[in-house]
């Protein structure tokens, strides 16, 4: 639905209405809307020069990454009334600065390419995603996303020097900074990390990097409870340092789900186990890793922290093990239809967060399967439900809607956040809205209003 502005858009890359099948669904095939257009700029300044029409002519627009969100941050509205502005074609590697330890890159740069870039000049950019392969940059600093290596080297915000985003306004702000201190007033850039598109579009950024590890050890160890796996995870802190750079919680219909995604993986241990933990720790330069982790590991089976375990005697071993891991994914995405949540809970919390949870899911919904696993490192669990077979529709999303509430109840009572790592976008609003106390709402409105007074900037996430 171009209008009158069908000739400006199609100076920006607009897609025929024939092709935009895969910017308006997201990656869970939940949701989908309809774009009044998709363009799909090469350079801020196009960007910029997109977003300043659509703010003369009151147009809303929605930016878009590689479209692998999971609460509908990225899927246009379904009213049809938003612009799409595709960042997939700023795909640059601006600079690397292997000295700084730092590199520049463009908002549709796909992660696993920022990934082969660092390692080139061998260093490591340390976020890692199941979507990797995927994924953009802009959206990972738009949804501060977190993946699995969290424990160690933090959230994408902990990850970027600077940014450089065009404003509601359309005027290009460049603070693409790549100093590690600079203690000058506000920190400007952290508006943009994590505020999903709502207060500008993020266009490149100054990413942090590190030593290209040397050395990796993969373990994949059995527990028999998720007590257990937390008093496991404080020990491997306090004996491996800051050298844990993994520490995944799996339960065994995990396992035997992953497994079935995952044909060229084998079960790693002979017997069965309530729950396993796949760890992964990692070093550059002179330390003697394989040695650490071998006499840490002959200390937890004396102690008796693990039932079994299994330390991986190759690459192609290790990968093996997470393999399992990311089947997980696709195996629940065969499924159809789940619940899948993104749930935080102090450490120290988790294991009777899930024993209560667990419980409280078996009396309420009988017969569904609960799937708790993820990044207990970090205190962050993606508390999934599978409904049973053989629902119909309309039975299965008010079931899952049960199962949510129940599970962010259990998160309300151990002062949870319902949204660790994934954002809010629209399918977390309400949620979100209901949990936040007066005074934050009116603070992040007053920030809201500041930098996009007309409301333009995707519009519907985050608020209403």
């Amino acid at each position: 639905m171009l209008d009158g502005n069908a000739g400006f858009f199609e100076r920006f890359g607009a897609v025929g209405a024939e092709a935009q099948d895969r910017y308006v669904t997201d990656w869970s095939r939940d949701l989908t809307g309809r774009a009044r257009v998709v363009v799909r700029p090469t350079s801020t300044e196009e960007v910029a020069a997109v977003v300043r029409h659509c703010a003369e002519q009151n147009l809303a627009v929605v930016p878009q990454g590689g479209h692998t969100g999971l609460v509908g941050g990225a899927t246009p509205s379904p009213e049809g009334g938003e612009v799409v502005i595709s960042l997939e074609r700023l795909d640059r590697v601006r600079e690397i600065d292997a000295e700084n330890f730092t590199m520049t890159v463009e908002a549709g740069c796909i992660l696993e390419k920022i990934h082969a870039a660092a390692a080139v000049a061998d260093r490591l950019f340390p976020l890692q995603l199941s979507a990797q392969g995927s994924c953009q940059i802009g959206g990972n600093i738009a949804t501060n996303a977190g993946g699995l290596n969290v424990v160690r080297y933090g959230m994408t915000r902990d990850l970027v020097l600077g940014v450089e985003a065009v404003l509601a306004d359309g005027q290009v702000w460049n603070g693409l900074r790549k100093l590690r201190k600079n203690n000058t007033g506000y920190d400007l850039k952290q508006l943009f990390l994590g505020s999903e598109g709502t207060l500008g579009i993020v266009t490149a950024a100054c990413l942090k990097l590190f030593p290209k590890p040397t050395q990796v050890e993969t373990a994949f160890l059995a527990v028999e409870s998720s007590d257990a796996a937390v008093a496991l995870f404080g020990r491997a802190r306090r004996d491996l340092s800051d050298l844990l750079s993994a520490f995944e919680l799996l339960p065994r219909r995990g396992v035997e789900l992953g497994l079935t995604a995952a044909p060229q993986a084998r079960d790693p241990l002979e017997a069965p186990s309530p729950f396993y933990v796949l760890m992964e720790v990692t070093a550059s330069g002179l330390l003697d890793l394989k040695t650490l982790v071998e006499r840490f590991l002959e200390g937890i089976v004396i102690d008796g922290l693990v039932a079994d375990g299994a330390l991986a005697a190759s690459g192609a071993q290790a990968a093996a093990f997470w393999q399992i891991r990311e089947g997980l994914i696709e195996a629940q995405a065969r499924q159809g239809r789940h619940l899948r949540t993104d749930v935080s809970i102090p450490i120290s919390g988790l294991a009777s967060f899930l024993d209560r949870t667990h419980a409280a899911l078996a009396d309420a919904a009988p017969g569904c399967v609960p799937l708790a696993y993820g990044h207990l490192g970090d205190g962050n669990i993606h508390f999934n439900v599978l409904p049973p077979a053989g629902l119909d529709d309309v039975a299965r999303v008010a079931l899952l809607y049960r199962c949510e509430a129940i599970i962010f109840a259990e998160v309300d009572a151990a002062s949870g956040s319902i949204s660790a790592e994934h954002g809010i976008g629209r399918v977390k609003r309400s949620a979100f809205l209901a949990r936040t106390p007066p005074l934050d709402l009116a603070l992040l409105r007053k920030v809201k209003s500041a930098l996009d007074p007309a409301g333009l900037m995707s519009p519907g996430r985050i608020f209403e």
